[in-house]
């Protein structure tokens, strides 16, 4: 079962952003197994996150990774709102 995670960051800027995809790259976690969809959007105080992945455990292993770097650029994600993918329409 697929699992989407949400993140309504209240600070989360594109210079944040940004620094953290290199740096997850640069760790050979750009691509994370498990993840299948990731979009980054404008909210309503930065940048907010959606990402499709397919277990709940894929995601927490990802996070061993992401944390730290969130971390050292002085971002708090906060806690995801997450659900069970009912479909996915790509096109």
């Amino acid at each position: 079962m697929a699992l989407g995670f949400y993140f309504a960051s209240e600070s989360f800027s594109a210079e944040q952003y940004d620094e953290a995809i290199r740096r997850l790259q640069a760790a050979g976690a750009g691509s994370p197994p498990g993840r299948s969809y990731h979009c980054a959007f404008t909210g309503s105080g930065g940048l907010n996150i959606f990402d499709v992945w397919d277990s709940q455990e894929s995601f927490e292993k990802f996070g061993e990774t992401l944390m730290p770097i969130l971390g050292a650029l002085g971002v708090d994600p906060g806690e995801p709102q997450v659900a069970e993918i009912h479909n996915i329409i790509i096109g």
